[in-house]
């Protein structure tokens, strides 16, 4: 299956605590930090629930 390059290019300080949660289970920690992640549905979710935190690389 095909994947996608995730990063996260703002803080998470001042989210509230599910944005933070998604994060996480995201497997994201820091600024500039890329994850591959399937491309499912629900990771599909997650990345639009905290869009203004992170970015999709090609």
């Amino acid at each position: 299956m095909a994947t996608i390059k995730i990063k996260q290019v703002k803080s998470r300080i001042g989210a509230p605590a599910d944005q933070k949660a998604t994060l996480l289970a995201l497997g994201l920690h820091k600024i500039s930090q890329v994850v591959e992640k399937e491309d499912t549905p629900s990771i599909r979710g997650m990345v639009r629930k905290v869009h203004h935190l992170v970015t999709i690389i090609d």
